[in-house]
């Protein structure tokens, strides 16, 4: 089952599916090494968490939580859809929208 992610304005950014994550190019750009709702890079840097269901933000105080190893490459994930938008949605706390440049393979 694939999860559409947006940003605070709406724009569709990323999907996941499992416990992986591709942008919009179905480029594989992170995972979910610890089932919960924060994401890492494919370096197993923070890259950002899941708030309010659909929505990806980082955090500007995301605590380190050590290396997560690799999970071996995912392949590819078949053609996600188009979503369209989700409309606008205020940031939490503490959590601002995640630049472009990390949302590509790094």
């Amino acid at each position: 089952m694939v999860e559409y992610l947006f940003n605070s304005s709406g724009e569709w950014i990323a999907f996941k599916k499992g416990d992986y994550l591709y942008n919009k190019d179905c480029e594989w750009i992170g995972w979910f090494p610890w089932g919960d709702n924060d994401a890492v890079n494919n370096s197993g840097e923070y890259l950002g968490t899941i708030c309010k269901e659909n929505r990806l933000y980082r955090n500007q105080f995301s605590p380190y939580r050590g290396y997560p190893g690799y999970p071996g490459y995912p392949g590819y994930p078949g053609y996600p859809g188009y979503p369209g938008f989700a409309g606008h949605s205020s940031l939490p706390w503490n959590m601002y929208d995640i630049p472009k440049t990390f949302l590509r393979r790094q």
